[in-house]
């Protein structure tokens, strides 16, 4: 059983997504009886999520392949493989030319993908026009924050 309603549960939320209308919404729906349970509130509430919530969400998280990663970005980014001096400096192009088109950081989850995969995912969406990206971003956000959630209470189960 998963109390999301705590102090502890509720900054554990704010970790996985950090946006405090989610937090509320998630913890109110609470109790879960599994971790499936609570990651499953990230389809529910966070699918609703606004564009100010995404930039909301977005300002907690570090650039991709960025040398200032800290908290569970580490872990996240740790599976990208060894560096690469070209594709790392591609990514860091990339990640300004996203940044001025959009208007916000490149989010994408990280785990299970690889540098050259990173790049490429980067690149086709450079693409897109605003509404597009704003869909995908969303979309990489519950990714991640269903992944996090994992991270963070999966000793609760």
């Amino acid at each position: 059983m998963i109390d999301a309603g705590t102090g502890e549960a509720r900054e554990r939320l704010e970790t996985a997504l950090g946006v405090r209308r989610w937090v509320d919404e998630v913890a109110a729906g609470g109790p879960y009886p599994t971790l499936e349970a609570l990651t499953a509130a990230v389809d529910g509430t966070g699918a609703t999520l606004t564009d100010a919530e995404l930039d909301e969400a977005v300002s907690h998280h570090p650039r991709i392949g960025a040398s200032e990663v800290n908290g569970l970005a580490v872990g996240e980014q740790a599976g990208l493989g060894r560096a690469d001096e070209g594709v790392d400096a591609a990514i860091a192009r990339g990640n300004e030319v996203y940044e001025q088109r959009f208007g916000r950081v490149f989010l994408i989850r990280a785990a299970g993908r690889t540098r050259q995969e990173v790049l490429d995912e980067l690149q086709r969406r450079l693409k897109n026009d605003p509404a597009e990206e704003t869909v995908e971003a969303k979309q990489q956000l519950r990714e991640i924050a269903a992944q996090r959630l994992t991270a963070l209470f999966g000793d609760a189960r």
